[in-house]
């Protein structure tokens, strides 16, 4: 049962479809680890607490989560609104960080800055310019009969 269902969101998602789904259900899950195990003091983000608490930033990461998930089912060319609500929060988290370090708050923000600039944005960046079908089809065999 799991394997058909996999091999029926592999064949109709096609490889920018899966990743839209792998990136939604990440950042969801992200997003939701924030709210049930809530940071007391989370280091480099001062910039997004001073404004409301971490729980509420956490509904940025789930909600960007659905957008993408949701864009994985859309057709090629309509799925760009996912790709650009996967690269929301990891933007803003490493402006946050860029931020922590400019200020000083925290020394070690421009390391995570970068992790999240490279491994997410980056990778989101990249997997939005990959074709749906970027090798060419096998040729076809030449059929048997009369030649013309």
């Amino acid at each position: 049962m799991c394997a058909a269902a996999a091999r029926w969101l592999r064949l109709h998602l096609g490889r920018r479809g899966q990743i839209l789904l792998i990136l939604g259900l990440g950042k969801i899950c992200w997003g939701v680890g924030f709210i049930v195990t809530p940071q007391q003091d989370p280091a480099g983000l001062g910039l997004l607490t001073d404004r409301c608490s971490l729980s509420s930033w956490a509904w940025l990461w789930i909600i960007a989560g659905v957008v993408t998930a949701t864009s994985a089912f859309l057709r090629i060319g309509r799925d760009g609104a996912g790709f650009l609500a996967a690269l929301v929060p990891p933007s803003v988290w490493a402006i946050a960080y860029l931020s922590a370090v400019l200020t000083g708050e925290y020394a070690r923000g421009g390391f995570v800055a970068l992790w999240y600039l490279t491994s997410h944005v980056g990778v989101i960046c990249w997997a939005s310019t990959v074709p749906e079908y970027s090798v060419p089809p096998p040729p076809r065999r030449a059929r048997k009969g009369k030649a013309p």
